[in-house]
């Protein structure tokens, strides 16, 4: 059995195709709070700018209703992406795990037999007489 990746992620990041990445990037930036701060900030300044007498956009302000509908569509569809992709990832890092535990497996059996010839060894020489340890005839075993 061959051993698994040491570096699992590197050999994944090297197969992400442009979109994957890109899905990967603008999740990253509209989960942050940054992002959500800048956003009231906009929707603050676009209601405050367009309650003067040069408004495009009157108090409805149904263009910006109009902007946030396609966002929230557009964020739907990024997130979903992003999201198919975290369970690829999570399926690949559990298929991973499991070859890492079965190598970590096979290994410790094979120590474990090593252990226990060694132990049979010890035992073996410890009970012939003259091997160091071993009772002698003129002294014997202690009794308890």
């Amino acid at each position: 059995m061959t051993r698994p990746l040491l570096d699992w992620h590197k050999a994944q990041r090297k197969t992400l195709t442009r979109g994957d990445r890109a899905a990967d990037r603008l999740r990253n930036v509209m989960g942050s709070w940054l992002f959500v701060g800048g956003f009231v900030a906009f929707m603050i300044a676009w209601a405050i700018v367009n309650t003067f007498k040069f408004a495009w956009d009157p108090y409805p302000f149904i263009l910006l209703n109009l902007f946030l509908s396609m966002l929230a569509g557009l964020q739907g569809a990024i997130l979903l992406i992003a999201a198919k992709r975290q369970d690829a990832i999570a399926a690949a890092l559990s298929t991973h795990d499991y070859e890492t535990n079965k190598a970590a497996k096979k290994e410790i059996e094979e120590l474990m037999a090593i252990n226990k010839a060694q132990l049979e060894l010890l035992h073996e020489l410890c009970g012939r007489p003259g091997a160091p340890g071993a009772p002698t005839a003129q002294q014997p075993a202690a009794s308890s």
